[in-house]
């Protein structure tokens, strides 16, 4: 099971922090018998109709709820600002969001869930806006840390286009603190990312957030 093809070109590699990805049949059956074992530890009978598959299917589900890990080459193209002529050119901020996004939380490999807003100041070049959506999911179909995402998608967009400013923010439900633990249901985490003009200019930050259409609440 092999989903990246090492002839592509990929030109950001290393800040993507990709993997070369590959499960043999022989893998495949181990792991599914070894997913086999512990769910009939748990007390799952995976000898009636509707669970004898389970195990192959979990093991197929976590490869693919991890994809990021094999790279986007439709991210390595960026395209020159309307600026011409102009020595500081800033255009004027460029937000994509709410992105829905899900992800694997490294700690307990449960999911966590939730939206990503993702704003920045071009500079010289700017990105197609659908590129923000593949960056949210570049590092969030993973195993990873909410925290953690936020900046490795500043630092992929920083190298892309070298933006005035970026602007990121994330908020998510925790399945490992609503079934395990604490057990709360109604939690949401909230984390930001400031770079540049951002974390310089609160009134910039406001606009963001306003802009976003958050509320002071949802802010905080």
């Amino acid at each position: 099971m092999n989903k990246h093809d090492s002839s592509d070109t990929l030109e950001y590699q290393a800040t993507m922090k990709l993997l070369e990805r590959h499960i043999t049949d022989e893998q495949f059956a181990k792991f599914e018998g070894y997913a086999a074992e512990i769910f009939t530890a748990l007390g799952l009978d995976i000898h009636t109709p509707a669970t004898e598959d389970t195990p192959k299917r979990f093991i197929k589900a976590m490869f693919d709820i991890t994809e990021g890990y094999d790279g986007d080459p439709k991210l390595s193209k960026a395209f020159d600002t309307e600026c011409h002529d102009i020595v500081d050119c800033r255009a004027s901020q460029i937000i994509q969001g709410p992105i829905p996004f899900s992800s694997l939380c490294e700690h307990h490999a449960l999911p966590f869930y939730g939206r990503v807003y993702v704003g920045y100041i071009a500079h010289e070049n700017i990105i197609g806006i659908s590129k923000l959506t593949r960056l949210v999911r570049l590092f969030s179909k993973r195993f990873a840390v909410q925290e953690r995402i936020g900046q490795e998608i500043a630092n992929m967009l920083d190298e892309m286009v070298h933006p005035h400013g970026i602007a990121i923010y994330i908020e998510a439900h925790h399945m490992c603190m609503e079934l395990r633990g604490v057990r709360e249901i109604t939690p949401m985490t909230r984390t930001t990312v400031w770079r540049g003009s951002y974390s310089e200019d609160p009134a910039l930050r406001a606009e963001f957030f306003t802009t976003c259409g958050l509320t002071h609440h949802e802010r905080r």
